[in-house]
């Protein structure tokens, strides 16, 4: 939808794409669905989840079997994303570095993305 010709809105490492992978296999899901919602103390949060079906309307990005659909509401937010899968002593879970994010809480929970009207 906002996609730019020849370009994915989002890549994935090799970590996220194995975690991906796995599970969409375990859950029989079509990929993982991400988007944005208002949240958390600097402002919006991540969403994610396992989706049965394909929105005609998400941008989808297919990367070595593991398949990422980029809500409508998320996709302004999320070019040039890179999504990782990581796993450390105390938790694993996805992390995004996203180019668009100009400030997080302390919990890491939430984000502050760059203005609008700052990028015209």
């Amino acid at each position: 939808m906002f996609g730019i010709p020849g370009k994915q809105a989002v890549t994935l490492t090799p970590a996220a794409t194995r975690q991906i992978t796995r599970l969409m296999a375990r859950d029989g899901a079509k990929g993982l669905r991400i988007g944005v919602k208002k949240g958390g103390c600097a402002g919006m949060e991540y969403t994610m989840d396992f989706a049965a079906e394909i929105n005609p309307m998400d941008e989808v990005v297919e990367q070595d079997g593991a398949r990422v659909m980029i809500a409508p509401m998320a996709q302004m937010f999320m070019f040039g994303t890179e999504i990782d899968f990581e796993t450390t002593l105390l938790d694993s879970g996805f992390r995004f570095r996203n180019p668009n994010v100009v400030e997080t809480c302390g919990c890491g929970e939430s984000v502050k993305f760059r203005d609008e009207d700052a990028t015209s």
